[in-house]
């Protein structure tokens, strides 16, 4: 790729989608080049409001640029990323990646077929707190993570483990760093025909287990995780991007020492759109990239087959 800025489209321009279409506006050594959005009034208002244009198709858009974000309900992930790579186009999709494993596996290997790159926006990979996690895990031996978001129709068309918990199921992949021996999962429908709020218990083979708790039906917004390993713990707020350990001190007060977290603030998702065009331009591999998220994808799957299952026989 060249010095050249690389040009940029944004499929589905909803609540999260103009704000891809907002950062890749501004972003240094990317363009606009365009929109792909069915919706009259909210393309010309992107439109208006970037100075970009509106494609027709998605072929249109295939046309015009290098890399494009899927932002469309998760449903439709398939069927705009498809022919989108098939035509060479680099893709961050939104997560989850599709809602199928063969969804899954057609992505992966059009995106192979093509030699062309595939993120999946598992935005809380590129949250500063979790670069520091990355480097302070070594040997996680217990995880609790807690995700509790206010009800919003937007991503109803699926359930809460594949809307909010599947970001959770994400990073405990990554700090476990272990084959999935065995999952335990329960959840209740309260709004929606689907599972609203859900808990998970994910024992992995190296001896870690994650709890997982997820509802989209709370008054408050809270992303928190807590990682044990020996003789310390971490405390992470994925919202406020700060948090603290406890190790064992005997030298200590109680025996034991807090120390609040140098974690350096930024915008997740401008850090992720960064990345993302910065591994288009030197072909370098994303760090969420799409085995990452069809590996995730299953675990939800399964989680989510357990609790349907389990709501059935109520």
């Amino acid at each position: 790729m060249t010095a050249s800025r690389i040009r940029c489209g944004v499929a589905g321009t909803g609540s999260l989608g103009q704000h891809h279409a907002r950062i890749y506006a501004s972003l240094p050594g990317a363009e606009l080049a365009g929109i792909y959005e069915p919706d009259d009034v909210r393309a010309a208002e992107i439109c208006a409001r970037h100075a970009c244009r509106r494609f027709a198709t998605l072929e249109e858009m295939a046309q015009h640029c290098d890399a494009v974000s899927v932002v469309v309900p998760t449903n439709h992930h398939a069927s705009v990323a498809l022919p989108l790579l098939q035509k060479g186009v680099h893709l961050l999709i939104e997560k989850p990646i599709c809602v199928t494993l063969e969804e899954a596996a057609r992505i992966l290997d059009a995106a192979a077929k093509a030699d062309r790159i595939v993120q999946v926006g598992h935005i809380e990979h590129y949250n500063p707190v979790m670069s520091f996690l990355e480097k302070t895990v070594t040997d996680a031996r217990y995880i609790t993570a807690e995700r509790l978001a206010p009800f919003t129709p937007r991503g109803t068309e699926v359930g809460v483990v594949l809307d909010l918990m599947i970001h959770d199921i994400g990073i405990v992949l990554q700090l476990a760093n272990s084959p999935v021996e065995r999952i335990d999962a329960v959840g209740v429908s309260v709004v929606t025909r689907t599972e609203d709020i859900a808990n998970a218990r994910i024992a992995f083979r190296n001896g870690c287990v994650a709890n997982l708790s997820a509802s989209r039906v709370s008054l408050k917004k809270n992303r928190e995780i807590r990682v044990f390993q020996n003789g310390s713990y971490l405390s992470i707020d994925f919202m406020q991007q700060k948090g603290h350990s406890v190790r064992v001190d005997p030298s200590a007060e109680g025996g034991f020492a807090k120390e609040d977290l140098p974690i350096e603030k930024g915008e997740p998702l401008a850090i992720e759109l960064g990345s993302f065009v910065a591994c288009v331009r030197e072909r370098a591999t994303p760090k969420v990239g799409g085995e990452l998220g069809r590996s995730a994808l299953e675990v939800a799957l399964r989680i989510t087959e357990q609790i349907r299952a389990g709501m059935a026989r109520r």
